[in-house]
Parts: structure tokens; C-alpha cells; sequence
């Protein structure tokens, strides 16, 4: 069975599924993201909510302030609540606004720590992009720019500790090499 038919049955059983992509920064979760929520888009209406929007910068990103902010947003999406958060604008540092999205019938999170193991009682299922970290350094950089070389460098051992601590590749159960 295809991925994108596995998915959508298994959002189909449930009520007001949540699905999270998880993995190494750069293996490419924006896009599947993207292309899960476009293809799942006849069947669902659908909320994608990226990990950039809530950390709170670079430093403790993957600490107490995520694992609160996904907890609340999860719980809110099972309640078929509308979700209110202010996102993090990294250009000036700071969380901008509330933004409202509606509820919607299936909830995509995506990024580093999406599938944190303190969320996994709301989860519907979890796919885990499987990079060689250095391998994803490389391709941020190039997206993004060699001005956060520093950061990311800092990033990659964040986010080795947290997938270590929180088993967050063995407890996927969608493996995808990218």
C-alpha cells in the first residue's frame, strides 16, 4: 500500500486525526508536509502546523516551552477548537501575533520534536524522515544561507539529544529515507 492510501485510512478511523513528521532538520518534512496535506486535501480539511512557528529561537527550541504549545495544540484539535498561537518571527526574535486557524478535521505537524513522546496518546501515527545529519546541515545551508552555520551546528546536537531521549525514530511508525 502506498504511503499516501496508508494515511488516509488511518486518518479515516479515527476522530480528528493527527499526524506527525518528524526527523533531522533538512530531511525534508516541510515538503512532505506539503504534499500529504494536498493530497489528503479531498478528504480533509486540514491545518499544517510547522515546528519554526513555536520554538522560541534557537537556544531550548526542543524544551518545556514546545512540549506545552504541542500539548495545547493537540488537546485543542481533539476538542475540535479553533487553534490560536503566535508564531515565532526569527527575522526580529520574537512571537508575532495570534494567528486563528479554524479546526479542521485532520492536524499535520511537522519538524523537529512534532512527535515528542508527550503528545504520542493524541497521535494517529508518525512518520520519521531518516537523514545523515550532516547530510541535512548541508542542505539548510543552502536553503537558508551560511549566515546560520553557527546555529545550526549548535541545532544538530539539540536535536540528536532529543531524538535520543525522546526515541522519537523508534517509536515512528512510518520510516522514510530521503
Amino acid at each position: 500500500m502506498e504511503l499516501i492510501e496508508a494515511l488516509a485510512e488511518i486518518c479515516r478511523t479515527g476522530d480528528q486525526p493527527i499526524i506527525a513528521i518528524d526527523g533531522p532538520a533538512g530531511a525534508g518534512k516541510t515538503t512532505l508536509a506539503s504534499t500529504l496535506s494536498l493530497a489528503l486535501a479531498r478528504e480533509f480539511t486540514i491545518t499544517v502546523i510547522h515546528m519554526d512557528d513555536l520554538y522560541a529561537g534557537w537556544d531550548g527550541a526542543l524544551g518545556e516551552k514546545l512540549t506545552e504549545s504541542l500539548t495545547w495544540i493537540t488537546r485543542c484539535h481533539k476538542a475540535k477548537k479553533n487553534l490560536d498561537y503566535s508564531p515565532f518571527n526569527w527575522s526580529e526574535k520574537n512571537f508575532d501575533p495570534p494567528r486563528l486557524h479554524a479546526s479542521t478535521s485532520l492536524l499535520i505537524l511537522e519538524g523537529v520534536g512534532s512527535s515528542q513522546i508527550a503528545i504520542s496518546e493524541h497521535l494517529s501515527t508518525s512518520i520519521w524522515l531518516d537523514l545523515d545529519p550532516e547530510a541535512g546541515f548541508q542542505r539548510v545551508i543552502e536553503r537558508d544561507g551560511e549566515h546560520i552555520s553557527a546555529a545550526m551546528k549548535a541545532w544538530l546536537n539539540q536535536q540528536m539529544q532529543h531524538f535520543i531521549s525522546d526515541r522519537t525514530k523508534e517509536r515512528s511508525e512510518f520510516i522514510l529515507s530521503t
